[in-house]
Formats: structure tokens, sequence, C-alpha cells
């Protein structure tokens, strides 16, 4: 059994493979922002992207989200930012019709949408101050992995984020068991426990952070079960990773 987590699967899930229907997409929208607020990811962008931007005072900051799903984490920071008097500008970007969609209608006019490839962003050198990615990384394979890191580091003046999943059999035991019970949506009760098995161990995701030369790149472990990659843009100032006095 514990074989499987040697390594990473290559098995593509119901998403890669686009084999499901409407109805079921747009179930997986739901239950997966139910999910996300269960199993830790704001709270992951509360201990890394916000912190961040708390440490160095910004007054006003911008968010780029690279495969933002239907823009959970931008409503999170947006609601943060509110709350601590910040001004945020936060774009989601997503290759998915629906899901870009999704952004606007649950997000108002906080947060634009745009439609685009991750391997080849549709903005300019530094647009944003940051750049994250969520549960995203793990679809794709590891060459993938690394330019995708180079775009997102070649669009953020400051740092970029990538939280995703642990390659772990108590994650892998809990999803497909104790997640049974709670998950009704065909695509999270199979593509969940794939996703488990296609994600990362810190080696792996520290591995390609430095294949993608960024600079100051570390993984750090988050409870339940996440991995958080964090890094200076290729392009950042010498001031983007000190703390601001």
């Amino acid at each position: 059994m514990f074989d499987q987590f040697k390594q990473r699967s290559y098995k593509l899930e119901n998403l890669d493979k686009g084999s499901y229907t409407s109805e079921e997409y747009e179930g997986c929208i739901v239950e997966l922002q139910r999910v996300n607020r269960w199993l830790g990811d704001a709270r992951v962008l509360r201990e890394t992207l916000l912190r961040d931007v708390a440490a160095h005072n910004l007054k006003a900051f911008s968010v780029l989200d690279v495969g933002a799903g239907s823009g959970e984490l931008l409503r999170v920071a947006a609601s943060w930012a509110i709350e601590t008097r910040r001004e945020l500008y936060a774009v989601g970007l997503e290759l998915n019709e629906r899901s870009a969609i999704a952004i606007l209608e649950q997000s108002g006019s906080a947060i634009d949408s745009v439609r685009g490839d991750a391997l080849s962003l549709p903005f300019r050198d530094g647009q944003f101050d940051y750049v994250i990615c969520s549960l995203f990384t793990h679809h794709f394979v590891e060459q993938q992995v690394v330019e995708i890191l180079l775009e997102m580091s070649r669009v953020a003046r400051r740092r970029v984020f990538v939280i995703d999943l642990h390659r772990h059999p108590i994650a892998y035991f809990l999803y497909t068991t104790v997640g049974k019970l709670f998950l009704h949506n065909r695509l999270l009760r199979e593509d969940g426990s794939l996703s488990i098995l296609r994600s990362f161990k810190s080696d792996e995701l520290l591995k390609l952070g430095k294949s993608a030369g960024l600079k100051n790149v570390a993984v750090t472990r988050h409870f339940p079960f996440r991995l958080a990659l964090t890094a200076d843009a290729r392009n950042a100032p010498a001031f983007a990773s000190q703390k601001a006095a």
C-alpha cells in the first residue's frame, strides 16, 4: 500500500480529462469551496501571503491567483484587506470558462476574472505584487510545473506562493474513509483521492522551485496536509524578502 506514495501518480483526474457533466461541475465548485474551508487553504493563505503583506506594512497590494477556481482565496484576501483597511487589486485567472464566470458571479466588482493559460500568462512582467496558486500544480507534470513557476515569477514584483497537497498516506486514508461520509459529488470523491496521489512531498516541490530559478525558495508544511512554497520573484528588488522596519 505504501509504495504508491513513494512517487507521484500521473493518472489523469476527471477534471483533467473532461469526463464530467455540467451539473457535476457546478456541484463540484460548491463542495470544493466547503472542503477548502475545512482543510485549511484559507489558513495557509493567512500564514503566507497575508502575513507577508502585514510584515511589509503594505497599504495597497495586488494579487494574481493562477487557476483560481471560483475565486475563494481571493475573496478571503479581499475580506482581510477590508478588515485591515488596505486596498487590494485582485485577479483570478482560469482556463475554464465556467470557473472564470463563477469568479465574477460570486465576487462582484471586488475581483476581476481573466481567461488564460498558466503556461503563458497574459500579463506583463512584474504586473502584480504577488502571484499565487492553490491546489493547482499537482495537475501538471514536473516540467510544466517549472514552466508555471517561471511564468508566475515573471509577472510578480515581490513574491510567489504555491499551496498544494502533501502526498501522505494518512491524508489519503482520511480522505477515502471519513471524507466519503461528507462528500456527495462524484468528481470530488474520485478526484480528491487521486489528487493526493498526484501531489508532492516537500523535497520534490522545493526541487521544482529551484529548477525554476526562484530566489529564497522554501517549502513549509501546514495543517492539515498542505505544503506551501514561498519564494521571491526572480526579478524582485532586494527589499522584497526583508521585513519592514
